[in-house]
């Protein structure tokens, strides 16, 4: 099967999710400063969770231009990694209606460890689907990022119950180390 199917459906997966998040920015009854402060943490977590979303979106464009083919559990795995995603304009909201609330940024970092599981969980049914000695497994290189955001999303949930805005900092950071397209498959997309 050819791979600009998943690439469509998942592109407009994508535009949907962001779409429903600035949804959630609701017009203030009045035009003081006082009016607007209430949007502050909600226009807030919309930032982060657009940047979030739009880092797999930008990792998964660049992972598949290494992508020749897919097969069924390429289809499954990336329709987890969507499943995870669509969750994220309702913890975007949670958050922001609940002003930073610990459970609510528990629920915010679990659901960003989903999508990072997610993500991994599609490079791994990628390799499989390409085997270890193809041009995908050569452009996929080490995964340390992987790794590294994981353990951090995993440091965040407890933590947020005690010190949320912590947890929110250390998201931001992953989010921060993320910006950079993976390099790993940024390369091959510019070959492309």
């Amino acid at each position: 099967m050819t791979k600009g199917r998943i690439e469509a459906f998942s592109d407009g997966v994508i535009a949907i999710i962001i779409t429903i998040m600035v949804l959630e920015l609701k017009v203030p009854h009045g035009s003081s400063w006082a009016d607007f402060q209430p949007l502050v943490p909600i226009f807030l977590c919309y930032i982060l969770s657009f940047i979030n979303v739009g880092i797999y979106w930008v990792n998964h464009h660049h992972m598949f231009h290494a992508v020749r083919h897919v097969g069924g559990w390429v289809l499954w795995a990336n329709l987890h990694l969507l499943f995870w995603l669509s969750l994220m304009p309702f913890v975007t909201e949670l958050i922001g209606e609940n002003e930073f609330g610990g459970i609510t940024v528990l629920l915010y970092a679990l659901d960003l460890l989903m999508c990072a599981v997610g993500y991994y969980l599609l490079v791994l049914a990628l390799l499989a689907q390409h085997g270890t000695d193809s041009d995908f497994a050569r452009a996929l290189g080490s995964d340390n990022k992987e790794k590294v955001s994981l353990a951090v999303y995993v440091l965040a949930m407890p933590l947020s119950l005690y010190q949320p805005f912590l947890s929110l900092a250390l998201i931001a950071i992953v989010a921060a180390i993320w910006i950079v397209p993976d390099r790993r498959f940024a390369r091959t997309a510019e070959k492309a």
